[in-house]
């Protein structure tokens, strides 16, 4: 059951953020702080109401799909397209999609990665917007909006439920309208 509410204050689902997440220092490495959002997960009315604010955003922009990054953008993207009567696509790391798929590799700070959607899973034109949890360094939504780009989409915005500003991420990302629930 989601519970929803008619008007919801952002102040208040921040605020709603703020008070479930917790740190977990030097996982999965020695200091990084992991923003741990399964107490929010598990807290109903906290998460139903985090899901109608994104749902919000979704409709606001006018978006027809919803592009989720694996793993944890699934959790919220999924629920939010479902909440606004959109359709989903999972964006996933490489080898989890059978078919005929397109893929965007791009630097991390440790290495490199890779995301890949299905090549038929968005129609060029398509209105997206890419939604995860957690915007850090911006790599991984760069590389996913170049890569729905790439597909024919027109990415419409991008709505993480926690930004860490003082990695950088938005500036990644010009010209992008970006939606943070949350800047710690």
């Amino acid at each position: 059951m989601i519970v929803t509410v008619n008007s919801i204050s952002p102040e208040r689902v921040r605020d709603l953020v703020a008070t479930h997440c917790r740190d977990i220092p030097d996982f999965p490495s020695p200091g990084v702080v992991f923003k741990d959002i399964t107490p929010l997960l598990a807290d109903s009315y906290a998460f139903g109401q985090v899901i109608e604010y994104l749902a919000d955003f979704l409709e606001r922009v006018g978006a027809e799909l919803v592009v989720g990054i694996e793993a944890r953008g699934f959790i919220l993207a999924a629920p939010a397209a479902f909440h606004a009567g959109l359709g989903f696509v999972p964006l996933r790391k490489p080898g989890k999609l059978p078919g005929v798929t397109l893929r965007e590799s791009y630097a991390l700070e440790y290495g490199e990665a890779s995301l890949e959607m299905h090549e038929d899973a968005i129609r060029p034109g398509a209105r997206v917007v890419i939604m995860d949890d957690v915007l850090a360094t911006g790599g991984t939504a760069a590389a996913a909006a170049d890569l729905l780009e790439r597909a024919g989409a027109k990415v419409l915005g991008m709505s993480f439920l926690i930004e860490l500003a003082h990695l950088g991420g938005r500036a990644k990302l010009p010209g992008r309208d970006i939606d943070c629930v949350w800047t710690p």
